[in-house]
């Protein structure tokens, strides 16, 4: 089989094509074309590059910036998850849509029939993502386009290098510029395991008489009070904030439109500076929102890793990140003894020289699996 994934280089995308690329026995080379080969802003590239590689399946996990304006977000959630469609309804094969439960209103146990109304005064996100769920089953219907869908809530998991969603509330506690609790207790949300959703979508794959014109919740079977995880984590890094002190929604809104109101001043004098764009979702942090997992878990389908949540993997999140922040310089504040330095690491600080010459002598002969000569 031979697939054809967009936004591979995103936390999604990338763990989908390892995933592919690894773990799976049957024989599927997917391809993740760059966005020099295949924009997905350009219905012609698509036309193109699809008719070229007459792909078995196409995964789209390409989404556009949260925080991005209008025409981008339409281009990229919309029109390029339409386009994708309309060349896989071409071809007769499936194709699998990456959503998000920005779709959906707030409330709990929701289904997958749930959705919030389409409307003007939706984020450019939500309404996008919307809109392309709506267009997948019109055309299932109308076209016969073999899709499913799948809802993700909060993502988590390793190689997220743009430090957003669930891993900006990380950073921020991690930085600790969180000084206090900006959400109320009992407010409930569903979480997404990255490193579980492959797995689904290869089993998917090659049950399509059953998935086929479907959307499921891929979510852990069990929500999690945000409070609760804010605190854990803080727990987990060993910092002093934040503290537990519940700031009302109110005074949380009004603080962010000050913020906006000062950033706005200082761009007129040259200094420019943004807010987080997940805050456009500030109200989500006091309303509860969980998804339904029981179609999923009626499902043939099952979890490879059942006991594996959010709280389980923290341990090895912190270690990963913390790492990989300290190394990029953009955090500092936090106990270095949870990172353990390797000796190569230490002689590379401390003395260099040896360690060059340690390396002349043992570790630069030419690899014996490779040399032809």
């Amino acid at each position: 089989m031979l697939g054809v994934l967009i936004g591979g280089s995103g936390l999604i995308g990338g763990t989908i094509a390892n995933y592919f690329k690894t773990r799976t026995q049957e024989t599927i080379e997917l391809r993740a074309p760059s966005s020099k080969k295949l924009s997905i802003r350009s219905a012609q590239d698509i036309r193109d590059y699809l008719h070229r590689i007459r792909p078995d399946f196409v995964i789209n996990t390409a989404i556009a910036n949260i925080g991005s304006d209008a025409q981008l977000a339409f281009e990229v959630n919309y029109l390029g998850a339409l386009n994708l469609a309309r060349a896989s309804a071409a071809l007769g094969i499936p194709y699998i849509h990456i959503s998000s439960a920005a779709t959906l209103p707030n409330g709990s146990d929701l289904k997958e029939e749930d959705h919030l109304p389409l409307s003007a005064g939706l984020s450019n996100y939500a309404k996008s993502k919307l809109m392309a769920e709506e267009t997948l089953r019109h055309m299932h219907c109308t076209a016969g386009l073999d899709y499913t869908s799948i809802r993700l809530a909060v993502v988590y998991g390793e190689h997220d290098h743009k430090i957003q969603g669930f891993h900006r509330l990380f950073f921020t506690i991690a930085d600790e510029s969180m000084p206090v609790l900006f959400t109320k207790k009992k407010v409930m949300h569903s979480y997404s395991n990255a490193n579980k959703l492959p797995s689904f979508v290869h089993h998917i794959l090659l049950n399509r008489q059953e998935f086929s014109g479907q959307t499921y919740h891929f979510v852990d079977k069990e929500p999690v009070e945000l409070a609760n995880l804010i605190l854990t984590i803080k727990s987990y890094l060993e910092v002093k904030t934040p503290r537990e002190i519940f700031v009302p929604y109110a005074m949380a809104r009004a603080g962010r439109n000050f913020m906006e109101i000062l950033l706005r001043g200082f761009s007129k004098i040259g200094l420019k500076a943004s807010l987080p764009a997940e805050l456009m979702f500030l109200e989500s942090f006091y309303k509860t929102q969980t998804l339904s997992a029981h179609k999923l878990r009626c499902s043939s389908y099952l979890d490879p890793l059942p006991e594996e949540t959010i709280y389980t993997k923290l341990p090895d999140l912190v270690v990963y990140y913390l790492t990989r922040w300290s190394h990029q310089n953009l955090i500092s504040s936090f106990n270095e003894s949870m990172l353990q330095e390797t000796v190569r690491d230490l002689d590379f600080q401390r003395d260099p020289q040896s360690l060059l010459n340690s390396i002349h002598q043992n570790s630069t002969s030419p690899f014996a699996e490779l040399d032809k000569r």
